[in-house]
């Protein structure tokens, strides 16, 4: 069958992406173990054997979403360091990306539906390893004690709470952040 401008055909690893963003969504409604292959499937607008051709089971797709949404923490951190003015404190602009990203429902609840899965220990590694890789970020790129580190990722857990829970004292206003931090310059 020819293909025509509007027949054509995604690499698999562009496909892979769509599947990754599809199953982000469909887990953060239901988590793992109550998502269908079949659901992610529909939502990234592909066949069921196509899903297992490209993840070969629902654990191994829950995997790949696990590291796209920690990586998109971490890629989100790299941006508003970037973009940053000099005089800007390192954590402000960090904890203010971060209240951004959490503001997609998705994103913030697959992330909680991730640590409820950490009782499957191959799971668990994978979350901690992703979690460390954003610890070891906020560190590196901040120059911050292990303390403050410590309190602006329990901060972040506290947002992402607020967030779930659409509690504005706890997320909405970014009061919890400026007592971190201080006031953004």
């Amino acid at each position: 069958m020819p293909s025509g401008p509007s027949t054509k055909r995604l690499s698999a690893d562009v496909r892979r992406e769509q599947v990754v963003d599809a199953a982000i969504r469909v887990f953060s409604q239901t988590g793992l173990a109550g998502a269908s292959t079949e659901a992610i499937a529909r939502e990234a607008g592909i066949s069921h054997a196509y899903l297992f051709r490209l993840f070969g089971t629902k654990r191994d797709l829950f995997l790949a979403a696990v590291d796209e949404a920690f990586g998109r923490v971490t890629e989100t951190f790299r941006a508003a360091e970037a973009a940053r003015t000099p005089d800007a404190p390192v954590l402000w602009a960090l904890g203010a990306s971060y209240v951004q990203l959490i503001e997609d429902r998705s994103e913030l609840q697959f992330t909680f539906h991730a640590f409820a899965a950490c009782g499957d220990e191959g799971i668990r590694e994978r979350v901690r390893a992703r979690y460390l890789e954003c610890t070891d970020y906020v560190r590196r790129t901040s120059g911050a004690s292990e303390d403050v580190v410590r309190l602006f990722m329990a901060t972040g857990a506290l947002l992402s709470i607020g967030g779930a829970i659409g509690d504005p004292d706890l997320a909405g206003d970014g009061s919890w952040m400026a007592r971190v931090v201080g006031p953004a310059v």
